[in-house]
């Protein structure tokens, strides 16, 4: 059995968010190790089964245990995309980033008004800004829990948790949209460019 693991990466950097408290970091920095340690697990019990020769689609264990890879794989990717893309004070938009803002959206303006309104929708997820590898256009969406809507293929250049454990209890479960502005002084849009792939 090939032995594959992840490890949590560390975000010590983030102490200190405007808006975002370090409890609120520390409770989800345990949230995000769960997921690697899950899928860690996931990973391995399904190379176990794949050894013993029960890999079959007809196995009920071997069946669901695949359908929960891409919850517990996103949890984990999309907590590192997220909390990579904070830092204290933020930064400014890099022109590269804007010059992609405009465009799709025609401004950054508008970019930043279609992402908050998909973050403050109802609902348990995540909203991402993302970039299709085809043409270079950016894009936001929702996504459900951590799998559903994921796009194939798109590289996530911003990411925002939109799920309560990100905000409460600093802001109260109603109190998104505060929490959404909390974010945006943090943004680090250094590391949000740096993801982007110029065409």
């Amino acid at each position: 059995m090939v032995d594959k693991k992840y490890t949590p990466l560390k975000f010590p950097e983030l102490k200190g968010l405007k808006g975002i408290s370090d409890a609120v970091l520390e409770t989800h920095f345990k949230l995000y190790e769960g997921y690697v340690n899950r899928a860690n697990k996931l990973t391995e019990s399904l190379s176990g089964l794949a050894t013993q020769g029960e890999a079959s689609g007809t196995n009920p264990v071997y069946a669901e245990l695949t359908r929960r890879l891409g919850f517990e794989y996103n949890g984990m990717v999309l907590h590192e995309y997220y909390f990579g893309n904070l830092k204290p004070g933020g930064t400014p938009p890099g022109d590269r980033l804007k010059k992609a803002f405009e465009a799709s959206f025609g401004s950054f303006e508008n970019w930043l008004t279609d992402f908050k309104a998909v973050a403050t929708m109802p609902g348990i997820g995540w909203a991402v800004t993302f970039q299709d590898p085809r043409n270079g256009w950016l894009s936001n969406h929702w996504i459900t829990l951590h799998e559903t809507n994921n796009i194939a293929g798109f590289t996530p250049i911003i990411v925002l948790d939109a799920w309560e454990h990100a905000f409460v209890p600093d802001y109260k479960a109603n109190e998104r949209a505060k929490y959404v502005d909390a974010y945006f002084s943090n943004i680090d849009y250094e590391a949000a460019q740096a993801r982007l792939n110029v065409k």
